[in-house]
């Protein structure tokens, strides 16, 4: 039995986009952290999709977005905010 992460799904999770409801059309790993809790608490998806969104959910969840940084590049949302300065 193999542990960990499978990459494919990791690549999968950066190319593929919701197929359905108020955020159809963005990546999976750009979906905000409350739809995803949406799912969690009112059920994920069937199939391979629940799979993928209850990967990125966990990833986010757990503060591990970086996982997704080598497949992704430079392209991450998440980059933008990370290094955002705020002034008061």
């Amino acid at each position: 039995m193999e542990n960990g992460i499978n990459p494919e799904i990791l690549k999968e999770i950066c190319a593929v986009k919701m197929p359905f409801g108020k955020y159809q059309g963005t990546i999976l790993a750009d979906l905000p952290i409350s739809y995803l809790e949406w799912f969690q608490r009112t059920g994920m998806p069937k199939g391979k999709l629940g799979m993928q969104l209850s990967t990125i959910y966990e990833i986010k969840l757990n503060g591990l977005m970086d996982l997704l940084s080598p497949i992704r590049g430079a392209t991450g949302n998440y980059e933008k905010y990370k290094n955002k300065t705020y002034k008061f």
